[in-house]
């Protein structure tokens, strides 16, 4: 009889909340792990790879069109390599792009696969790309996960050149924190490179294959947090000198000179950042080659996490100024009026318009006598108007029913009328590395009050704190912003929401809340908050953050506890 994987969490589906759905799923999964920890691999380094002693498979001979699950339609094929393939897929039920990998259920990996598929897709964690069911049918594994058509490879990202600074702390960063956070669960990448790495629209890194790209090609490793650091390290040195910390060429980079060993980067490429160079350094199995200042090696994502965090935080570079265009004078201002426009050439002459004749005859003169006239009363007709409008703009400023008050009293000409802002993107912040509904922050900014992003259902409250922070979104506004007020439309009402807004440095789901400046806070007991701050604050990012909820009982998607959602966010200045 066909296996069908539980491991599968799509809301869309089953309509539950998620943690019910992965609990549910926790004992069929943990039945079925396999450890990843059994040989050394440095999977950075892909003619490191030891050859598969498993007899050859022949990767099942499927088309375009070919339909799995009655709801999984192949569209296109990306790899075909030892016995399995990945495809292009249209999940139909749901109308999305979704990734596909196949292989025989007899294959010698199958087992580890499904095993590797089902403990990723238990970790629910929004920094890596989901896996969305791993199912055994009709003598086929395989295994669906997301697709992310708006995202680049990091791959393509360097094809263009290394990144700045700040785009390099954010990658070393991001993916280090999550790493950590997999090894703390038990899972390991092993296949760390470039082409496993997307950068999305909005600047945040996202990981996909977590075990599962190691299990399709039979990498294990006896020290696979070793392997998963020294695999960060070489993406945070790649990412500064766009070349390969290794001798052989690999992912569309040139290698590093044979003989001359593991160099620092910044004698790779001038202009390195120093601190992140040394990073790489520590990060990197160097055979006792480490960064200038001789700091220890970091050997697990944890460790690297943590010198990251100790670093001095890099700034995204200021926008480059464009001066206006230059200002073109007329040729009458650029004083040509009357001369000869420069010709074709040397013996060619150009006519040149002489200025008309004055009026002399009586009807000129009757003219010039005429035109003064109308010109005279023009002049006392418009000045009477402006007189007469001068003395009724005083008059009414003198009547105390039609005149401006600005908080009591006083002349608001001087103040500015508050302006709406546009958002241009949004993220869910998370520091403690639990969110809440990442892909539903769009919600709260569309515009539609019957949408919104919500949180999941606790059991204490109002205040979260100390099992929780808090939860929240990160909006992006395009560019600096002064920020005064905000309005915030929930979606539950009662005792009691605590709102409070941050102007943050960037849209990280981890950063330091204690690295974000307060703009304001306020408490509700309806659906409503408005913020507003003492002095508007200047800044692109800004993060609404949510530290206490009122109870609200059992709906379609949740238990009865404390939750909140914002269905609509409005920013002023």
């Amino acid at each position: 009889m066909a296996e069908r994987s539980t491991a599968a969490v799509d809301v869309a589906d089953n309509g539950g909340d998620e943690p019910l759905a992965a609990k549910a799923d926790k004992a069929t999964a943990d039945g079925v792990a396999e450890s990843h920890d059994t040989a050394d691999q440095k999977t950075q380094d892909p003619e490191s790879e030891p050859k598969s002693s498993e007899p050859s498979v022949a990767t099942p001979e499927l088309h375009s069109g070919h339909k799995l699950a009655r709801r999984y339609r192949l569209e296109e094929c990306v790899t075909r390599l030892d016995g399995f393939s990945s495809w292009r897929a249209v999940d139909e039920k749901l109308r999305r792009a979704v990734g596909v990998h196949l292989l025989p259920a007899d294959h010698a990996r199958a087992r580890s696969v499904l095993a590797a598929a089902r403990s990723s897709a238990l970790l629910g964690d929004p920094r890596f790309v989901q896996v969305l069911d791993a199912v055994e049918e009709n003598d086929l594994v395989y295994v669906v996960h997301e697709w992310m058509p708006d995202a680049t490879e990091l791959t393509t990202v360097l094809a263009s050149g290394p990144l700045e600074a700040h785009d390099a702390y954010q990658l070393v960063s991001q993916v280090s924190q999550a790493m950590a956070a997999a090894h703390r669960e038990g899972l390991a990448h092993l296949r760390l490179t470039p082409g496993a790495v997307l950068r999305t629209s909005t600047g945040q890194y996202r990981i996909r294959g977590l075990a599962v790209n190691a299990a399709l090609r039979g990498i294990t490793s006896d020290t696979p947090q070793r392997s998963d650091t020294e695999a960060i390290g070489a993406l945070l040195y790649a990412s500064l000198t766009r070349r390969w910390p290794y001798e052989t060429d690999a992912y569309g980079l040139s290698g590093l000179p044979k003989g001359v060993g593991l160099i620092p980067p910044d004698q790779v490429r001038a202009g390195v950042h120093r601190g992140l160079a040394e990073l790489a350094m520590r990060a990197l199995a160097n055979d006792g080659a480490t960064a200038s200042r001789q700091e220890p090696p970091c050997t697990t994502p944890d460790e690297l996490a943590k010198a990251v965090g100790e670093m001095p935080r890099i700034r995204p570079p200021e926008p480059a100024f464009t001066p206006p265009p230059e200002y073109q004078r007329t040729t009458y201002q650029q004083g040509t009026y009357g001369r000869p426009a420069a010709g074709p050439g040397p013996g060619v002459t150009q006519a040149v318009a002489a200025p008309p004749a004055p009026l002399q005859s009586r009807t000129g003169k009757a003219l010039k006598w005429a035109v003064s006239a109308l010109l005279i009363a023009a002049l006392g007709l418009g000045s009477w108007q402006l007189a007469d409008t001068l003395l009724d703009r005083n008059k009414k400023s003198d009547d105390p029913d039609t005149s401006h008050t600005n908080g009591g009293g006083g002349d608001s000409d001087g103040e500015k009328n508050p302006q709406t802002l546009t958002v241009k993107g949004a993220a869910e912040y998370y520091p403690d590395g639990k969110a809440q509904h990442p892909g539903d922050v769009k919600k709260t900014y569309d515009g539609d009050s019957s949408t919104y992003w919500r949180t999941y259902s606790f059991q204490g409250g109002p205040k979260l704190a100390p099992f929780k922070q808090g939860v929240g979104v990160l909006y992006d506004l395009g560019s600096a912003k002064d920020v005064s007020a905000a309005s915030i439309l929930l979606h539950y009402g009662g005792d009691h929401t605590t709102v409070s807004l941050y102007a943050a440095q960037s849209l990280s789901p981890s950063a330091s809340l204690d690295s974000m400046k307060k703009i304001a806070s306020a408490d509700t007991t309806g659906t409503t908050a408005q913020l507003k701050a003492d002095q508007s604050v200047n800044t692109q990012y800004v993060l609404v953050w949510i530290t206490a909820m009122p109870h609200s009982s059992r709906d379609q998607y949740s238990n009865a506890g404390y939750k909140q959602a914002i269905t609509d966010v409005k920013f002023t200045g």
